[in-house]
């Protein structure tokens, strides 16, 4: 053993040595960005940091194990991408050929090979490995296959294609590694996977109830999280668009800006995972109320007379959720659009501004709203008076994303928006979507500015089950369903004196 060698040149050395090597390496990252200023450079750093400490002990154990120079070792999932958070498991592949493959499992189906058979010094050298990282210290998820059985694994199973579209090579043959990749990359049908993965993602919304909001939020699968901006890199690498946001930018699928948005929000999502996964000591990716005070603490966050620490952080956490909403739509329709070629979807006028594609409200202009301000407030009353229209448009969305800024005080103080708002109000119908419309679409905020200061606004009391913006949206929901003869059984009463009322917008 002493002769043999890892990937890196390194001796691999004992199992006991690899364990105290491994220990010690991780505490020193560990102890490093604990004291480091909180950052997403730092988070960035840690996690790359663990990578390559990890990626260095497998091979040892890889070399220890006395592995076949025809295998190869793959990392996947978040592991294969180059992202590893203190506690989360490390997902590996062993790659065998073919041929290695059913030696193997001819060994194996009938037990009565002797200790001399490939089949039985494979499998021997495959238990070492496995054992040796457990003893090591590190949390596994392995699998062993071939080529054609990742290839047939990933037909059935749209997670284990996910998980192999972000392989990556830690030791071992190159060559079948590359033959893996060929081979995957043949087989992937991106309408097939882009659906996939649309309807994952929704039913992981619904399961957290579909709101970012949530008092504890589980910052990598709830609704803008961590998991949302996966979803659009792993579709646009199906597709061919792009593996980061400067090549989804490069093909047009988003702007420079938005660009830089991804990456600063997705900077904020890692940074707060990876304080919450040190100060828990395990792994544990939902901001629970336990957890809160201290990962806020870990931020330099101190309570005042006004607001708690925690409360500092989740507000923190929540404009990062929302915009990483927003833009997880954008760029979904986006892909969805190239992927489908809906793109040339035929629209509908419904005036010289807005069109309906498709059951979508599509602005005429990518800068309609940098051309005519007023037309921002607009689009909210046309959704309303519009039949069949289901929601906004890619290009709408983007067109609102990217025209913030034009909605400062002189925006405000306008009598035309001010009217525009009112007539919002004034609709019999529809008037909570929009208001929630334009709370997502960061509207409301900006056109009222006191409401801005609450948006993602935690209070951690009985009270509030949301933040405070969603919590008051949720009462305008409520007594708007007191003037709806539909709903007067919930509320006999309200409905009965809000019957009375002639202008019901003044409430």
């Amino acid at each position: 053993m002493g002769a043999e060698q890892t990937a890196d040149g390194a001796t691999p050395g004992s199992v006991a040595e690899l364990r105290a090597r491994f220990r010690t390496g991780k505490s020193a990252l560990l102890q490093s960005f604990a004291q480091a200023r909180p950052s997403a450079a730092a988070a960035t750093g840690l996690l790359r940091g663990l990578v390559r400490h990890v990626d260095t002990t497998l091979a040892a154990a890889w070399a220890h194990a006395q592995m076949p120079p025809a295998a190869a070792l793959v990392a996947v999932g978040g592991y294969g991408r180059g992202e590893l958070f203190p506690h989360s498991d490390v997902d590996v592949l062993v790659l065998l050929p073919s041929e290695v493959k059913r030696s193997r499992g001819a060994g194996a189906s009938d037990g009565r090979g002797g200790p001399g058979t490939p089949g039985d010094a494979l499998r021997a050298a495959i238990e070492r490995f496995v054992a040796a990282c457990w003893d090591i210290g590190l949390e596994i998820g392995s699998s062993v296959r071939s080529v054609e059985d990742c290839l047939d694994e990933s037909q059935r199973d749209v997670t284990v294609q996910t998980a192999l579209l972000e392989a990556r090579r830690v030791c071992g043959s190159a060559r079948l590694f590359r033959r893996l990749c060929e081979t995957q990359a043949q087989a992937m049908d991106p309408r097939a996977f882009l659906r996939a993965k649309t309807l994952e993602m929704q039913q992981r919304h619904t399961k957290y109830e579909g709101t970012p909001y949530a008092l504890e939020p589980n910052c990598k699968e709830s609704p803008g999280g961590l998991r949302d901006l996966q979803v659009v890199i792993w579709v646009a690498r199906g597709a061919g668009l792009g593996r980061t946001w400067s090549e989804l930018a490069g093909k047009g699928l988003i702007t420079a800006f938005e660009a830089s948005q991804l990456a600063k929000h997705e900077g904020t999502l890692k940074l707060i995972r990876a304080r919450l996964h040190a100060v828990a000591g395990r792994r544990e990716d939902r901001l629970v109320f336990d957890l809160q005070t201290a990962v806020a603490e870990s931020f330099g966050y101190r309570a005042t007379k006004e607001q708690r620490s925690s409360e500092v952080l989740m507000h923190r956490y929540y404009w990062a959720a929302k915009a990483v909403t927003q833009l997880n739509q954008i760029l979904m329709l986006n892909i969805e659009e190239r992927v489908t070629g809906s793109e040339t979807v035929p629209m509908r006028p419904i005036t010289a501004r807005f069109f309906d594609r498709a059951g979508m409200l599509e602005v005429a202009s990518d800068d309609l709203y940098l051309q005519n301000p007023h037309a921002i407030l607009e689009t909210f009353l046309v959704y309303q008076q519009t039949p069949g229209l289901s929601g906004l448009s890619a290009r709408t969305l983007r067109a609102l994303y990217n025209a913030r800024n034009v909605m400062g005080a002189a925006f405000r103080r306008d009598p035309i928006n001010r009217e525009l708002f009112m007539d919002v109000l004034r609709q019999k119908t529809g008037t909570t979507h929009a208001m929630r419309l334009m709370n997502q679409t960061s509207v409301l905020g900006r056109y009222l500015w006191v409401f801005r200061r609450i948006v993602g606004r935690m209070q951690h009391d009985l009270f509030h089950v949301y933040t405070v913006d969603q919590h008051i949206l949720m009462v305008v929901r409520n007594v708007r369903r007191f003037f709806i003869p539909e709903h007067a059984h919930e509320y006999p009463f309200c409905s009965q004196l809000a019957a009375q009322w002639a202008e019901p917008w003044l409430l």
